[in-house]
């Protein structure tokens, strides 16, 4: 399942990093890409891995997920 997330928050390169850095922990995700320039990422996982704990992993970095499709 591929999902594409637009993200708010982020001023910085290391913004994206910490986001990834979260994601990457979330069991069942198998990619993740992040782009300061857009605001937007995009997150390779298994089906079980709900909209809610790929919103709490960017919550955790500090940051808010505004859109998932």
């Amino acid at each position: 399942m591929r999902k594409k997330l637009t993200i708010e928050g982020m001023h910085c390169a290391s913004c994206a990093i910490n986001i990834e850095k979260s994601l990457r922990k979330v069991n069942g995700v198998k990619e993740v890409n992040i782009s300061l320039m857009t605001k937007k990422g995009f997150v390779e996982a298994d089906e079980k891995v709900s909209d809610v704990e790929i919103k709490k992993a960017v919550a955790r970095a500090g940051y808010k997920v505004v859109n998932i499709e």
